[in-house]
């Protein structure tokens, strides 16, 4: 069975330093988090800043790939983990029938952000995790995550201070392709 899913924040994991995105029940309590890469973290964290750049970032593009193709993106599904690795659909709709892409998660979140498309994910993905959450607050919120097990923290720098969403997008633009360590190809 899939359920329906939001994103409620980004953090890092305060062992490794990467990025998680985590993915609560709509209208419940249990949660999904996702280890996701820097460039994924930052389109989703630029999306739900509402930060807007001149020309097509690579997620824009794929919306305007799927617009120009008279598709519409119905539903991201994230239905498994296989061997450590979660899997997911682009679920596509033409006027000539229905097109699943298999996509990684954390594409399919920043796509399905720009599309308003639903997250759907396998029930027995989900479990609830103590969160210490300020309701509050806009569910797109990077910052509204207080604490999660000692694991996630979203911080600001040397005083751990949370960044809300204009903050983080700020810290995500100043970034320097350098800081994710040198490519070799």
């Amino acid at each position: 069975m899939l359920v329906e899913v939001e994103v409620q924040s980004l953090g890092l994991d305060r062992s490794t330093r990467s990025p998680v995105v985590i993915l609560r029940e709509r209208g419940g309590d249990r949660v999904l988090p996702i280890w996701i890469g820097p460039a994924e973290a930052s389109a989703i964290a630029m999306h739900m800043a509402k930060v807007e750049f001149p020309r097509p970032l690579t997620h824009d593009l794929i919306v305007t790939l799927v617009k120009g193709l008279d598709a519409v993106v119905r539903r991201v599904e994230i239905p498994r983990v296989q061997e450590g690795t979660y899997h997911a659909a682009l679920v596509l709709e033409r006027a000539d029938g229905t097109v699943t892409v298999d996509a990684r998660p954390s594409d399919s979140i920043a796509i399905a952000l720009r599309t308003r498309a639903a997250i759907v994910v396998g029930d027995d993905l989900l479990r609830r995790i103590d969160l210490d959450v300020d309701e509050s607050e806009s569910v797109a919120d990077p910052g509204s995550v207080q604490g999660w097990t000692d694991e996630v923290d979203v911080s600001g720098g040397p005083d751990d201070t949370p960044l809300g969403p204009s903050e983080l997008a700020d810290y995500l633009r100043k970034l320097d392709p350098e800081d994710f360590g040198r490519f070799t190809p």
